[in-house]
């Protein structure tokens, strides 16, 4: 099922009001027992929230204007420079809402 582009808008808006800035937190690191051999092929691994929890999303979601601002606020906030993983910016839940609407 297609997003429409008109509906779009919405959730975009309420994604940037709600994605702040979390900042870097010094006790807070991704685990570095993962590595790239468990995130299956066609997918990549980021970090979310205050606790870093690490998500593997396909790698379609590039594709979304929702997704690629969010990958924006990330430059914005960490850079993509660093040893902790793509992380971007955002709460769980509405990392998990965002990424729940662009799988249906």
């Amino acid at each position: 099922m297609a997003i429409k582009k008109q509906n779009t808008k919405l959730p975009l808006k309420q994604i940037i009001k709600r994605c702040s800035s979390l900042g870097r937190k010094q006790n807070q690191h991704h685990p570095s027992s993962y590595s790239s051999a468990d995130v299956p092929k066609g997918h990549f691994a980021v970090y979310v929230g205050e606790n870093r929890t690490r998500y593997v999303v396909p790698i379609t979601f590039l594709s979304y204007p929702e997704f690629q601002e969010l990958l924006r606020l990330a430059e914005e906030e960490f850079g993509f420079d660093h040893d902790m993983g793509l992380t971007i910016p955002c709460d769980e839940v509405v990392f998990e809402s965002l990424t729940s609407m662009l799988r249906s």
